[in-house]
């Protein structure tokens, strides 16, 4: 007990529960149901992301264009819906974007080997473009009553749909990762790849299930977003990149690969999800929460090579 409360995983559980405890202080009504779940609802397409970009991570990997996919695939969600398709089949639509934009990433990261940052930022750039030039400069909402209603009324009791997912997804890959041989097979890759090449590990295949993987999330995360607002944009989801990656490095997640759990990102996840909702509460401007949220990003990668740094030499004393 005592060695898990000295891991990265532990001191993360101090800093929750500290959050925690200067949001009830400050704000009475943090700890309302409703307010919980609004904790939850107002950012859970980017924390369904952070789960795959877990994975991908640890894969020494990275993937740059997963706010762009969600907005690529909330804005053709919306632009079918506009077109008089049906809701189901949008969304089976919006799933092939995803599932083709993850293929694209696989491809030329997997099989033809050009490093994933910079892949991913191209495709990022490239998605974004392609959403702008589907909406142009105007907004498209008017979607079905069942779709917002999906979006935003609970689904389970006061869960939305959405939020159901979330936990699903959050078991599912966490098994994926910590208890099958496809998990190990992601950590052997990420902590090194030609190690793992020369045990027989297939390192495109697994790097490739992760892109597409990714993308295919992603795009779920995109509709699950346009069902939420009710209208989106060609800028839609713009920037959560940067949460998304934040949520993961300040879980414990090595930005060089081989090292994370999914217990960490989770608490990360409510680390950073309690900030904002307390700032949120006490009328801090979305700017400064912004550049909190930066300052965690720094934080997340330089605090573990600190403290790498020190227990080495504490160990050669």
């Amino acid at each position: 007990m005592m060695g898990w409360l000295r891991s990265w995983e532990g001191g993360l559980l101090v800093v929750f529960l500290a959050t925690l405890a200067l949001n009830v202080s400050f704000a009475p009504e943090f700890l309302t149901v409703q307010n919980q779940i609004n904790l939850f609802q107002l950012s859970v397409e980017k924390i369904i992301v952070a789960l795959v970009m877990t994975l991908i991570i640890i894969n020494a990997e990275i993937d740059l264009s997963v706010a762009s996919v969600m907005g690529l695939a909330a804005v053709v969600f919306a632009y079918l819906l506009n077109s008089g398709w049906g809701g189901g089949s949008a969304a089976l639509v919006c799933l092939g974007v995803g599932l083709l934009a993850g293929l694209v990433n696989a491809l030329l990261v997997a099989r033809v080997g050009i490093p994933s940052l910079v892949v991913t930022l191209a495709m990022m750039i490239c998605f974004r473009g392609l959403s702008r030039v589907i909406v142009q400069d105007t907004s498209l909402g008017n979607f079905p009553a069942w779709v917002t209603q999906l979006g935003q009324k609970g689904l389970i009791g006061p869960l939305p749909l959405s939020l159901v997912l979330f936990f699903v997804l959050l078991v599912a890959l966490g098994v994926l990762l910590h208890r099958t041989g496809f998990g190990r097979q992601v950590v052997v890759i990420g902590t090194n790849a030609e190690v793992a090449r020369f045990s027989g590990v297939d390192v495109a295949r697994v790097k490739a299930i992760l892109f597409v993987m990714s993308g295919v999330i992603s795009a779920v995360a995109g509709v699950l977003y346009a069902a939420r607002l009710g209208s989106v944009r060609g800028d839609s989801a713009l920037g959560f990149e940067l949460d998304i990656i934040t949520m993961v490095l300040l879980g414990g997640v090595s930005i060089f690969g081989g090292k994370g759990s999914m217990a960490g990102v989770f608490l990360a996840i409510l680390i950073i999800l309690n900030l904002r909702n307390g700032m949120a509460l006490l009328n801090i401007t979305g700017h400064v929460q912004t550049g909190v949220i930066g300052t965690l990003l720094i934080l997340s990668v330089l605090l573990p090579n600190m403290v790498g740094d020190l227990r080495a030499r504490r160990a050669r004393a």
